[in-house]
C-alpha cells in the first residue's frame, strides 16, 4: 500500500511529463504515476500541454469513427489511443483502389467519417459534391505552414480547403530477389518481361487502373496519365499478353509476398518498406522510366455521420508525435516538417523512402482525367476478365 504522505520527486515528475509530452504514455498512465489525477484541471490551466487538444478529448464525440483507407495504412497503437482517450472506437475499411472509394461514394450512404483520398481524385470529389470543406478551426494541431506545398496543395480547390496531407510516395515494384539470382531489375520493361518469362506465374499487379494501365505506358516510354487511343491500345496489348502469366491483381499483396507464393508485385513506398525491413532479399525499384509520384490526404465525405469524431480522429493524427508513430509504422515518407523533426535519421535518408533525385524527377502525379476517363476504366474492365 502506497502512504498518502509519498510524493513523487522532481526528476521523476519531470521525466514522465517529458513521456506525456512526446506520446510515450497515456494520459492516464501519467496522472496514476503522478498522483495528479485529482489536480489535472488546475494543472491544466497552468501547464495547457497537460490538458489533451480539445479537438480530440474534451467533448463528447460518439462512441465510433469510421475511417475508409488503404492495407497497411496505420498504426493500429494509435487507433487504441485515440479510443483511450476519447472512448470512441474506429472502425476500419479498407479499399484497394479511388476508383472503388469513389463509386462507394457516389452510391450513397457509405456510413465513411474520414477517408484517404490521393492528390489526382479530390478535384472530382469536390465537383461531384460528395467530400466537406475543411474547417481548421476543429483542428487545432493543423499547421498549413509546416507541410511541403508539392504534396499539400492538391488538398485545396478553389481557394478552399477540402482535404490535409497524410503523407506521399511513389509507385514502383518489390521483388525477390533470391528468386531473381540476387539480381534487382531497374526498369518498367524488366518488370514486364520477367512477368511473362521466369516470374511466370509469380507477379501481383495493382487492381487499380491508375497504376496497372500506367506502368504498362512507362513499357512503351508514354505518360503515366496517358489517355491517348492509340497508346492505351499499346498497353492493352502488353496486359492481355501478360494476363495468363500473373498471381493475381490484387492491391493487397503483402500476404502472398512474404509467404512466397508471389515473388514480384506493383507496389507502394511504405509497402516496399515494410517488406524489406522484414525480408531483406525483397527490394523495392523505381522503374527508371518513371511511374507515380503521389500524396494521400484525410478528408470528410459530405453528411459524415459523426462529424465531431472525424474531425477528432483528424486531429489527433495530425499531432507530430502521432504521425511520427503512424510513419515508423507504415514507412511512407510525411509532409510535415514538425513530424520529420521527430524521426531518426536512417528513417529520413533510406533510398526507399526518400529516392534519389534522378529517379523522383522522372515520376509523374497522377492526372485528374485518369479517374474519370471511360476507355481507361474500360480497358482495366477488359484486362481483369479476360
Amino acid at each position: 500500500m502506497t502512504d498518502h504522505n509519498d510524493t513523487i520527486t522532481r526528476e521523476k515528475f519531470m521525466a514522465e511529463l517529458w513521456r506525456y509530452k512526446r506520446g510515450s504514455v497515456t494520459r492516464r498512465h501519467f496522472l496514476g504515476v503522478t498522483g495528479l489525477g485529482t489536480a489535472t484541471a488546475v494543472l491544466g490551466a497552468a501547464m495547457p500541454g497537460l490538458m489533451p487538444r480539445p479537438a480530440w478529448s474534451q467533448a463528447n464525440i460518439g462512441d465510433r469513427v469510421i475511417l475508409a483507407t488503404w492495407p497497411n495504412y496505420h498504426e493500429p497503437t494509435n487507433f487504441e489511443a485515440f479510443t483511450e482517450a476519447t472512448g470512441a472506437a474506429v472502425q476500419v475499411n479498407v479499399f484497394g483502389s479511388n476508383e472503388e472509394m469513389l463509386a462507394k461514394l457516389q452510391a450513397g450512404g457509405s456510413g465513411w467519417d474520414v477517408f484517404v483520398p490521393t492528390n489526382y481524385t479530390i478535384t472530382t470529389y469536390v465537383d461531384e459534391g460528395l467530400i466537406e470543406p475543411i474547417d481548421v478551426s476543429r483542428l487545432p494541431n493543423y499547421d498549413a505552414s509546416a507541410f511541403d506545398a508539392r504534396f499539400a496543395s492538391p488538398g485545396t480547390v478553389n481557394d478552399t480547403l477540402y482535404a490535409v496531407s497524410k503523407n506521399w510516395g511513389t509507385t514502383g515494384y518489390a521483388i525477390n530477389t533470391a528468386k531473381n539470382g540476387d539480381v534487382t531489375p531497374t526498369t518498367w520493361k524488366e518488370f514486364w518481361d520477367m512477368t511473362m518469362t521466369n516470374f511466370s506465374g509469380r507477379t501481383m499487379v495493382h487492381d487499380y487502373q491508375l497504376t496497372t494501365i500506367g506502368n504498362a505506358l512507362k513499357y512503351f516510354g508514354y505518360s503515366f496519365n496517358s489517355v491517348d487511343a492509340n497508346e492505351l491500345a499499346d498497353a492493352e496489348k502488353l496486359l492481355l499478353d501478360a494476363k495468363p502469366h500473373l498471381f493475381a491483381i490484387n492491391s493487397d499483396y503483402q500476404p502472398s509476398m512474404r509467404s512466397g507464393d508471389a515473388w514480384m508485385t506493383m507496389c507502394w513506398t511504405g509497402d516496399g518498406k515494410q517488406l524489406n525491413t522484414d525480408i531483406p532479399e525483397i527490394k523495392y525499384v523505381l522503374g527508371k522510366e518513371g511511374g507515380e509520384l503521389w500524396s494521400d490526404f484525410y478528408a470528410i465525405p459530405k453528411g459524415a455521420p459523426h462529424m465531431d469524431a472525424a474531425y477528432a480522429l483528424i486531429d489527433f493524427l495530425l499531432t507530430p508525435e502521432n504521425n511520427a508513430k503512424e510513419a515508423l509504422f507504415h514507412g511512407y515518407p510525411v509532409a510535415d516538417a514538425r513530424t520529420n523533426a521527430l524521426l531518426p535519421a536512417e528513417l529520413l535518408n533510406d533510398p526507399i523512402i526518400y529516392p534519389a533525385a534522378d529517379l523522383l524527377s522522372a515520376l509523374e502525379f497522377g492526372a485528374a482525367a485518369t479517374l474519370t476517363d471511360p476507355n481507361r476504366a474500360e480497358l482495366l474492365a477488359r484486362f481483369k476478365s479476360a
